[in-house]
């Protein structure tokens, strides 16, 4: 498969998860909290069966051990410093603390969300160059995961007056840096299988800290733990049955 080809399939993935959330948000003014956690729950089950199965043990087959722990370290520290310097918000709770300025705090989600999802493509691209079915399964999971957060984006902006048209816009347009992120990633992993290895460690890293940052934790606040624990066990199952099936 061509790195343009990867790219592509990136830029899919990243505008319809996050163009989905703003269509979502228009037509269903305000989902189940419950409803919502559980859902990020399940993704994180998922999430979190790749991330173990999938990335670090092909992590550890391409470069070895100390490779893969390198690339979950960086992974897991670069999305952490993300967290810190760009204005990400956690997407399950967007109608928070409204009071005025909503185009204001829509803008800056949008683009918080659209230079977060940059890495999140890296992980694809990387995904791609291990194997297409692997690189096909974290485009899966990285566009449902988008799908939350282009209804915090859509959210202030529909409330701010924009039309429904225009939301849907620019929610999909966050998502457009993953094309760019999974080019790059498609080109730097295929230099050598050390670079490979290395990529698929922060893969796994930056998923790993997707699911322990956001997915669990907005799980627990809105749905419930044991909504959650239902939710992480039958994502769970559901990655073990891919692995089994690819």
């Amino acid at each position: 498969m061509s790195w343009l080809t990867i790219g592509a399939l990136g830029t899919l993935a990243g505008v319809i998860g996050t163009g989905t959330g703003g269509l979502v948000a228009i037509f269903m003014k305000k989902p189940s909290s419950r409803f919502t956690g559980t859902i990020l729950a399940f993704a994180a089950g998922i999430m979190l069966s790749i991330v173990f199965l999938e990335l670090l043990e092909e992590s550890i087959e391409f470069s070895g051990y100390s490779i893969a722990i390198i690339g979950l370290t960086l992974g897991m520290a670069i999305f952490y410093l993300l967290d810190l310097l760009l204005p990400h918000h956690h997407p399950v709770s967007p109608e928070k603390n409204y009071s005025s300025g909503y185009l204001k705090k829509g803008t800056l989600l949008a683009l918080g969300i659209g230079l977060h999802n940059f890495p999140e493509g890296l992980a694809i691209g990387s995904g791609f160059i291990g194997s297409t079915e692997l690189g096909t399964t974290l485009a899966i999971l990285i566009g449902l995961h988008n799908i939350p957060e282009g209804m915090a984006v859509a959210a202030p902006l529909r409330a701010g007056g924009y039309s429904p048209m225009k939301v849907i816009w620019i929610t999909a347009l966050a998502g457009a840096p993953m094309g760019i992120g999974a080019l790059l990633g498609a080109v730097i992993s295929g230099i050598s299988t050390l670079i490979l290895g290395l990529s698929l460690g922060f893969a796994a890293g930056a998923m790993l800290y997707i699911v322990c940052d956001e997915l669990i934790p907005d799980a627990y606040e809105t749905a419930g733990a044991h909504f959650s624990i239902l939710g992480i066990f039958c994502g769970t199952v559901l990655g073990l049955l891919f692995t089994a099936w690819f």
